[in-house]
This record gives structure tokens, sequence and C-alpha cells, in this order.
């Protein structure tokens, strides 16, 4: 079994995920294509991960794919996470990761019921409501979450969550719960964005009506094989742990993945087992060098959260000022393979680096000149941000 060191795994950062400037991709598909899919809980990411990779990007090449060409579909699947999946991937999605949400999203939805006032029937009431629901989108316009609660009263029932004194706490419409499982389900899509590029304000549609057709969800072991084998393309070598953590399943879902890809192990610098492709080069041949090179990664950026156990490119002590205790990413800053701080915007757009390591002139430098780049590209735009590391918040900036 080949040992492959952190400084191989570093330097498929800079080939295969296209963040070293000289390794960009020429276009939102090839991106698209090494990175298998782009998180999009936050709207802005799905823009910025591929500015971080797409030489000559523009905002209207990015919503071009969303909304007109709808090559890239968002969907809730992984973690109970919003991802931009490339079309030929819903399948899969829609059959396992997609599938287990929707299980849990039906789940929580008895749960809502029964917190407001409605204990007989839920079953039937479920499912009056969800063909309501899709009955009122049968028409081809897209309406958003308000829209369909005055459409459908069922939407509209009242619930109460936590404590009335706690942030999240408060009375709740059940209709975001509604949707969010036909969502899940792959029976309502996001179709356009009703805000600014930078702000998730969605407008549902039938699955059929934004992409012709409703994809057909895959035999679960399948999808889970076929997402698995993506993975590994993008991510090997990454352990067990990192998988199920990423694919949000079972160690039994991931496992039977493995094997059914005909993943082989390879060893991981300081101990532990990795997962590669049987056809991957590294599994019998060192991984070149790569030359150094500084990026600027978004809030929830693929790379980032690709993996669970992130040693090999982060430092211990920066995670309580990078990620949230859910092992969330804020913006993060990269010299030479390696997490080395954050950034964020002053209140012109202007974007600082805010680097906790010394890298060196040539790292500060270079990343000096990939903020200049990302504050060219914003031209002013100020992206707000929900998942806001310790580190963005302390920042000082000039």
């Amino acid at each position: 079994m080949r040992m492959v060191t952190d400084r191989e795994r570093r330097a498929r950062l800079a080939r295969r995920h296209g963040l070293a400037p000289a390794r960009r991709y020429a276009d939102v598909a090839a991106a698209t294509q090494a990175m298998t899919v782009w998180h999009a809980t936050e709207a802005a990411t799905v823009h910025l991960a591929l500015h971080a990779r797409v030489h000559d990007l523009r905002v209207e090449d990015v919503e071009r794919v969303l909304y007109e060409e709808r090559s890239l579909v968002k969907q809730l699947a992984m973690r109970r996470t919003l991802f931009a999946f490339p079309r030929d991937l819903l399948p899969a999605a829609l059959g396992s990761a997609s599938a287990r949400v929707a299980a849990q999203e039906e789940k929580n939805l008895h749960k809502w019921l029964t917190a407001g006032g409605i204990d007989e029937d839920q079953d039937g009431w479920i499912e009056k409501t969800f063909a309501a629901t899709l009955a009122a989108l049968a028409d081809g316009e897209p309406r958003t979450t308000t829209q369909l609660r005055e459409l459908v009263p069922e939407l509209d029932v009242r619930f109460r969550m936590g404590a009335p004194d706690k942030k999240w706490g408060g009375e709740f419409a059940i209709g975001r719960w509604v949707i969010g499982t036909l969502a899940a389900q792959g029976r309502l899509v996001r179709a356009n964005n009703l805000g600014h590029w930078r702000l998730s304000k969605p407008a549902w549609t039938l699955a059929e009506t934004w992409l012709g057709e409703a994809p057909d969800p895959l035999p679960a072991a399948e999808g889970y094989a076929a997402l698995v084998r993506r993975w590994l393309g993008t991510f090997g070598p990454g352990t067990e742990t990192d998988l199920v953590w990423w694919l949000g399943s079972t160690k039994s879902a991931a496992r039977a993945a493995l094997a059914a890809v005909e993943a082989v192990q390879v060893g991981l610098e300081g101990g532990g087992v990795g997962w590669v492709l049987p056809e991957d080069p590294i599994a019998a041949a060192p991984e070149p060098e790569a030359e150094p090179w500084a990026a600027l990664t978004p809030t929830l950026d693929p790379t980032v959260m690709g993996w669970k156990e992130r040693g090999f490119y982060l430092d211990a002590d920066d995670v309580a000022y990078l990620f949230d205790s859910n092992g969330n990413a804020g913006n993060t800053a990269w010299w030479d393979g390696r997490i080395v701080g954050a950034w964020a915007q002053d209140d012109g757009g202007r974007v600082h680096p805010i680097v906790r390591h010394d890298i060196g002139e040539a790292g500060r430098r270079a990343l000096e000149a990939e903020a200049a780049r990302l504050t060219e590209w914003l031209d002013g735009v100020v992206v707000v941000n929900v998942y806001k590391s310790r580190q963005m918040k302390e920042a000082t900036l000039p």
C-alpha cells in the first residue's frame, strides 16, 4: 500500500480543485466536473467558489447555468445542505442522500403538526397538503413560499418552536417544512432567484416544469455509489470518516459504495488509511509537486468542506477562528496548499486578507493580488455571510 504525504494531497488542491491561479478552469462546466457539487446554502458561495477557479468568470456566466441553461440545479442533499448539482448527478442524489433528508423532513413535519395542534390523521393531512401545493404550481408559474401560503391555506398552519426568549425561537408557518420536504423529494425545485445574486430569495416550481422532465431517482445503493465515485475523483484520497461526514450517511452505506466503485487504499501521512479510485495515479506513483499558490475561497467552499479530517491543510489551533462548532467554514485564505487565515470586506467592498501565520513576503504579495482581483470582480458588492467565522467577526480592517 503506497504512502501519500500531506504535501501530495495539498498539491492536488492546486491542480484538481483549480485553486492555483495557473490551474484555473476555462469555464463553469469544467470546474463543476472537477468539484462534483457546489455548496449553495449561502447564495453567493456558488459565484465566489467558481470565481476562485474559473478564468475570466462573469456573474452572468453563473446566472446563465443556474437559471437559463439550468445545467446546475439547487437540491437539498448531503447533511441537509443545499448544493448546486450538475444535472447528470441529480438522479444519484435524489435516490440516496436527498431521499434520506426527505425522510427526516417528513418526520419533522409530524412533529410540527403536533405542535400546531393537528393530531389526527397527520399522514392524510400531509398528502392532502402536498397535492394542493403541487396543484398550485401546475400552471408553470414559479411562486415564492409567501405566495404559495396565500393559495394553500394549510401552508399557513402555525406552530411554536423553542423558547420565546431564544434567538431562534418563535411562531412559524409550517409551509416552509412542507415545501422543503417536497424539494428534498425532488418534486419541487428552486426556480429563479428573485433577489440579488448574493441573496437567497427563491421561487418554487415543479421539477418537470424547470427541467423538462422530473429526474428518475436511482436506487439508493446505486445513488450512493455514483456520489462516492465523484467524491473520490474530487477529494481522494479521503478517509471513511471524511466520506461518512460528507455524505451524511451511515458507515454501512459508505462502505458499500466504496466496495461498489472498487476503491483502493493508500496510507496517509501520520497514520490512517485513505481511499482512491482504482485508476487514480496516486495509488501507484507520487503526486507531482505544485508551485506555491494563493487563493481566497468563500464561506462553505467545497474544497474546505470536502473532508472532516482537515489536518493536512489546516492547523488545529485555527479551527476555532475559522469554523463554527458544527464544522462550517467562513471565508478562507490559502497559501501554498494550507489555510492561513480568512478574508473580509470593508464597507466600501474592498477585500482584505486576514492572515494568522507568518507566510513571508511572497505569500503576502500573492494574497494581496488575489484580494485585488476579487475586489475588482465584486465591483462594490458587499457579501453578507450567515456563516461568519470568529476571525471574520473580529477582523480589524484598514
